[in-house]
């Protein structure tokens, strides 16, 4: 249950931090962003971090360690299921049948997987599933290569064997699928402009935050550990020099990205581009930033009581994206600008 969990959250965060490059794909390649896909690629990042999780967790105490045995016995199952099988009412209890049938179905998901999103057949799903389960029973056999003076694991050749009979089981499976699903091709259509919906406007605003909030969190982690090499315990204990980091580089990245591009990191992830108006684009740039990531990101950088006023920036913008009739909100009433496609050609310059 606890393995579960540590399986659930590692892949949630995990997924934080590939979201944004999930979506700005999803538009390359596929000309939008599919709920199901992602909950499917979702689905598989929780899964490799499920087998991580049950193949190598708990990790033993080095000191109270104990070295596990070696079965290089090819097919010795075979005789423990038939010993099974000479116990009638008790076949599916037995040990050794739910050791094989929790190894087969530990990979059946990664059979399924190589062919819906790898979009892959059968010799490479067995390919993959013997090359997983190699790796993870050479992992045991090292010792977690060399972290522990020998394994505290069974290295058994037979999971090889049972491993990738439950990848191709899933390769099988995942026949059900109709075939137009397998794989990320490009679509045709995917630099065709698309309706700019409410949904589509939303969804650029959260890559703009998550994206800020996660190289936030990378660099006061960075920092902290810069600060921690060069002795400076204080600041590492306050933490009042990494968050100052943290809040400004986000802030200056944005900027920039705006002032060279016209767009934010999430504008371009949905491909959306704001154009036209009567203001020159060295003043529609910067108040395009300032009605918009940027505004929030400078809010939320102050101190006190101004989280109230972030939280009403956040809602009045959450607002005009409901109420204007292009969806541009509030960074296309204080640029001037109308917010189109990004895939749509661009307006030549009048002279």
């Amino acid at each position: 249950m606890i393995l579960g969990v540590l399986a659930i959250a590692a892949g949630l965060v995990v997924g934080v931090f590939l979201f944004v490059p999930f979506v700005a794909l999803s538009y390359r390649r596929r000309g939008g962003f599919g709920i199901g896909r992602f909950v499917l690629w979702g689905a598989a990042l929780v899964y490799l971090m499920a087998i991580w999780t049950y193949t190598l967790l708990p990790l033993p105490d080095p000191g109270t360690i104990r070295c596990a045995g070696v079965n290089l016995d090819v097919l010795a199952f075979v005789g423990d299921i038939r010993g099974a099988f000479a116990r009638p009412g008790r076949t599916l209890t037995d040990p050794a049948v739910l050791q094989l049938l929790l190894n087969v179905l530990l990979f059946v998901p990664l059979g399924f997987f190589v062919r819906v999103l790898g979009g892959r057949g059968i010799p490479t799903a067995l390919l993959v599933g013997l090359g997983v389960s190699a790796f993870i029973e050479t992992t045991q056999l090292t010792g977690v290569w060399g972290l522990y003076p020998c394994a505290y694991r069974v290295f058994d050749v037979d999971d090889l064997l049972s491993n990738t009979l439950g990848a191709l089981i899933g390769s099988v499976l995942a026949l059900a699928v109709p075939r137009r699903h397998w794989g990320t091709p490009k679509f045709p259509d995917a630099e065709s402009p698309r309706p700019i919906t409410r949904r589509r406007r939303f969804l650029a605003m959260l890559c703009d935050v998550l994206a800020a909030w996660v190289l936030g969190v990378a660099v006061a982690v960075g920092f902290q550990l810069l600060l921690y090499a060069l002795g400076a315990d204080r600041a590492v204990r306050e933490g009042t020099a990494a968050n100052a980091v943290a809040g400004a580089v986000p802030i200056a990245l944005w900027l920039t990205v705006t002032l060279a591009t016209g767009r934010t990191i999430g504008d371009h992830a949905v491909q959306l581009r704001y154009t036209g108006g009567q203001l020159p684009p060295a003043l529609a740039r910067p108040l395009r930033f300032l009605g918009g990531i940027g505004g929030y990101l400078l809010l939320s950088a102050l101190p006190g009581a101004w989280g109230v006023v972030t939280g009403a920036f956040a809602l009045v913008s959450a607002v005009l994206v409901l109420t204007t009739d292009d969806r541009r909100g509030l960074p296309g009433i204080v640029s001037g600008q109308r917010l189109v496609d990004a895939r749509e050609p661009v307006e030549p310059v009048e002279r």
